[in-house]
């Protein structure tokens, strides 16, 4: 018995010293930290929207797209399979750090450095990624999935040429991920397509024209393809909720008066007409300088979640004949919404659960509580650091890092072209909410945020492992196995993906 003991404890400390145990100690270390932060969270951090998706997800109320259907689907998947709608919750905490993990054991197999590879691991604890961890939003899911395709892309892009079984389980994921990603935020699209090239390029370094064409129609079609299985599954009322976008730019461009005339020559009905102009009103009134269909527009009880469906024509219809004709005021007013939300962003914590005034918190909410002790420790960390550092939590930082990213032609290690993609999608993701965005919430930025972290992390890891490399020290230098080319090595240099 002490023999084998002994070969056990020998083995061990053999596999400790050549650090093929390493990636395992990461593993456990990375498990630990998400189970950690799941308790923080648990049973999950609803907002107003979270608590209408469950009802959605536990079929208690009929599934529309003014919130992704392919969210409400997921959950309502995730609590046939668990039992318990604080599945959620657990799985995006569990999305982040298994993705952490395996961006922290590439760092590892380039550097061999275990400290850089915790380094990684540390984002998850970072005060601007974390907040959101275990809140059920759209927008956490759109960031982690984004973030899973980049680190399987960099996985697949390691991977030796003779395992192409392997590329192609992955390249399936990936996309699968990326699509998730394009139907669980419509305004994500912009986001996707950098990171759609970033799986592309880690297939084949190299791609044809032909081939980019291949790979983007396969894309489309998987896209659609989900689309249409999401809709056979939940089958969604209709909302359109690409309206209120128009509705806000109108209440907030246009006069009261205007508004009115606007609404009679687009051939609005009275009541249309007559909320359209209320809403004006009020928002001059009470002085609401944005999101003008859900503070503003009077509504009835209960939300009816299909009125604008029934109007949107007419709504386009007046914006479309009003803005040519503002279109200053309509710069003006879109050019104050979004310095807003790059500089004055709200909501950096979400603090519990909470319906909105007279609707209803589910039932199954309340028998698991949320632990006060742990959510005011998890407060006063978050808080604190948006009141020290406040620029972790606005988005004219992440603009800049984006920015930087992407006009930067080389970086320190291997990774130049994937960090300039993962650049423009955060800067395409801020940009495409110019437009759009319809308040200064944090959230609306959360996946610049966390692409910008990670790709400080990486430029971080390999600018140290250079140094201590150029230093003649061997704790950075890279391990024995071969690593795949860096993006500027010839085409033939390189391996030529799955066939």
């Amino acid at each position: 018995m002490s023999g084998t003991v002994d070969r056990w404890t020998t083995a061990l400390r053999r596999a400790w010293k050549d650090g093929t145990a390493w990636p395992w100690c990461l593993a456990v270390i990375a498990a630990a930290c998400g189970y950690a932060v799941a308790t923080v969270f648990h049973p999950g951090y609803l907002s107003p929207d979270s608590n209408t998706q469950l009802g959605q997800a536990l079929g208690d109320e009929p599934v529309n797209d003014w919130h992704p259907p392919v969210m409400a689907l997921a959950w309502r998947i995730l609590i046939r399979i668990t039992g318990d709608f604080s599945a959620m919750a657990a799985t995006q905490a569990a999305m982040l750090w298994g993705t952490l993990w395996v961006l922290a054991r590439l760092v590892w197999k380039r550097t061999g450095s275990r400290g850089l590879s915790l380094a990684v691991l540390a984002v998850g604890f970072a005060p601007h990624i974390m907040n959101f961890t275990g809140v059920v939003w759209k927008d956490v899911h759109l960031a982690y999935a984004l973030l899973a395709v980049f680190a399987i892309a960099l996985t697949v892009r390691d991977l030796p040429r003779e395992r192409v079984r392997t590329r192609w389980a992955l390249l399936a994921l990936g996309l699968l991920f990326l699509a998730y990603a394009a139907l669980v935020r419509k305004n994500a699209i912009p986001a996707t397509i950098p990171v759609f090239a970033l799986l592309v390029l880690a297939a084949w370094p190299a791609p044809g024209r032909r081939r980019w064409l291949a790979a983007t129609g396969v894309f489309v079609a998987v896209v659609a393809g989900a689309s249409a299985a999401v809709n056979v599954a939940t089958a969604p009322l209709a909302t359109r909720v690409y309206a209120v976008i128009p509705v806000d730019d109108l209440v907030h461009v246009l006069t009261p008066d205007q508004v009115r005339a606007a609404a009679e020559q687009a051939g609005a009905d009275a009541d249309l007409r007559d909320r359209m102009v209320a809403a004006a009103v009020t928002c001059q009134k009470r002085h609401i300088t944005s999101d003008g269909y859900l503070q503003c527009f009077p509504q009835r009880r209960p939300f009816d979640v299909t009125y604008l469906d029934r109007r949107a024509d007419v709504v386009v219809r007046m914006w479309t004949q009003q803005m040519p004709k503002h279109w200053k005021g309509y710069a003006e007013y879109r050019a104050r919404v979004f310095t807003k939300l790059l500089f004055q962003s709200n909501q950096t914590f979400w603090n519990g659960t909470h319906v909105n005034a007279g609707a209803r918190l589910h039932p199954e909410v309340p028998k698991q509580p949320l632990n006060d002790t742990l959510r005011f420790a998890l407060q006063n960390y978050v808080t604190g650091f948006a009141r020290d550092l406040p620029m972790l939590f606005q988005g004219w930082f992440w603009l800049a890092v984006s920015l930087v990213l992407v006009l930067r032609r080389r970086w320190a290690g291997p990774y130049t072209r994937e960090l300039r993609l993962l650049g423009a999608s955060s800067l395409l993701y801020i940009l495409a909410y110019l437009p759009t965005a319809p308040e200064s919430n944090y959230r609306y930025v959360y996946w610049p945020a966390l692409s910008g972290t990670v790709a400080l992390a990486l430029v971080a890891t390999a600018f140290v492992a250079r140094r201590r490399a150029a230093a003649g020290g061997t704790a950075g230098e890279p391990d024995a196995r071969p690593t795949v080319p860096s993006a500027g090595r010839a085409p033939e240099a390189v391996p030529a993906g799955p066939r």
